[in-house]
C-alpha cells in the first residue's frame, strides 16, 4: 500500500521540475521482504519514498537511481545474492532484481494516480517507454516489457459506536486504507471530522442505502447494541466485499446468526462473517481491538484472489 505514497512523491517531484526515477522490484530470489511490483521513488536530490528492504539496500538503490538519471536510460541491478555489491548482503539471504526507470513527463504518474482516485485496477508496463495500462496484469517481467498490476487499496467501512470505532479509523488511515465511518454517535463524527476522517451519522438501524462496496471493501461492525446490526449487515453481505467482521463473543454471534437467518441471509453469507473479530480474541481495550481487527482485515486482503473474482488473468 506504499504505491499511492510513492506516486504522490513522484508527482511532487514533477510539479517542482525535479527529475526522478521509478524503482521497481522485478524479480525475487529466495526470501525477501518485498514482492515483485513493489515500487520506490527517488528524486535527483537523493530524497526518496517507499522501501525495497528493511533498510539494507536503500542507500545503494538511491545511488543506482542517480546513475540511471545521469545516463537517462533504464537499467536492472541485482542486490543481495549474486549482486556486484559484495558488501551488501540481505539478512534473508535472498536476491532482488531492481528496475530503474528515469521518468520524463508526468503522464505515467498522473494516469496511475487517476486510477487510484477512481479505485480502478491498473498496471505499469516498464521498458524504454513506460506505460500505464487501464487493467490489472499479473506481476511479470520479461526483460523488455515487464508489467506489474496494482489493486485499489482496501476500503475500511466501519459501522458502530464506541471508542473502538475511532481507534480503528485512525489506525486504518495510518496504514493507507480508505476510511468510511457510519455511526449514530455525533460526537465520534465531530472528532473524526476534525482529523479529516470521513464519517456519516446513522439516524436509524435500517438506513442501509448509505453503505457501499467494491471487491476491495472490508466492513467491520463494532456495535455493543447488536440490534443495530441486522439490516445493515444484510446489506453489507449483499454488496461486493472481501471481508465482513463483527465484534462480540460467541454467544452474541450465535444470536446474530439467528437474526440474520430469520431475515433471509443464506448459510453461505452467515458463514462468511468473521466473528469474534480479530486475529487475537478477548481484546478489551479499544486500541488492542482495533489492532487485532485491522491485522485480520489486511491478512484477508493479502490472501484474496481478486484476479479470479474480477476475471483477470493470474499470470
Amino acid at each position: 500500500m506504499d504505491t499511492s505514497r510513492v506516486l504522490d512523491f513522484l508527482h511532487d517531484c514533477h510539479s517542482r521540475a525535479e527529475r526522478a526515477v521509478l524503482v521497481t522490484v522485478c524479480a525475487v530470489e529466495g526470501s525477501s521482504m518485498r514482492n515483485p511490483g513493489t515500487i520506490m521513488g527517488v528524486a535527483q536530490d537523493g530524497s526518496f519514498a517507499g522501501s525495497l528492504s528493511g533498510g539494507c539496500i536503500e542507500n545503494a538503490v538511491v545511488a543506482e537511481a542517480l546513475e540511471a538519471l545521469k545516463a537517462n536510460a533504464p537499467c536492472i541491478v541485482r542486490f543481495g545474492a549474486g549482486s556486484p555489491y559484495l558488501d551488501i548482503k540481505l539478512p534473508c539471504g535472498g536476491g532482488l532484481d531492481v528496475h530503474f526507470q528515469p521518468l520524463g513527463d508526468g503522464d505515467l504518474v498522473e494516469q496511475c494516480r487517476k486510477s487510484i482516485r477512481e479505485r480502478a485496477p491498473f498496471s505499469i508496463s516498464l521498458g524504454d517507454t513506460p506505460r500505464h495500462l487501464d487493467k490489472w496484469r499479473a506481476p511479470t517481467f520479461d526483460g523488455e516489457s515487464g508489467t506489474f498490476g496494482y489493486w485499489p487499496a482496501p476500503v475500511l467501512q466501519i459501522i458502530g459506536h464506541g471508542a473502538s470505532v475511532e481507534a480503528l479509523a485512525r489506525l486504518g488511515r495510518t496504514l493507507g486504507c480508505w476510511i468510511k465511518v457510519f455511526t449514530p454517535d455525533q460526537r465520534i463524527i465531530d472528532r473524526l471530522a476534525a482529523e479529516g476522517i470521513w464519517a456519516y451519522r446513522l439516524a436509524r438501524a435500517n438506513q442501509t442505502d448509505v453503505l457501499g462496496g467494491d471487491p476491495w471493501t472490508a466492513t467491520v461492525f463494532l456495535f455493543h447494541d447488536h440490534d443495530w446490526e441486522t439490516q445493515l449487515m444484510l446489506r453489507a453481505l449483499e454488496l461486493p466485499h472481501f471481508y465482513i467482521g463483527a465484534m462480540g463473543g460467541r454467544k452474541a454471534h450465535a444470536q446474530r446468526c439467528e437474526a440474520l437467518a430469520k431475515c433471509g441471509a443464506t448459510v453461505e453469507q452467515i458463514a462468511s462473517i468473521r466473528a469474534p473479530i480479530g486475529l487475537f480474541h478477548s481484546s478489551r481495550d479499544p486500541q488492542t481491538l482495533a489492532l487485532s481487527a485491522l491485522a485480520e482485515v489486511i491478512r484477508a486482503y493479502d490472501e484474496a484472489d481478486f484476479a479470479a473474482g474480477a476475471g483477470y488473468p493470474n499470470g
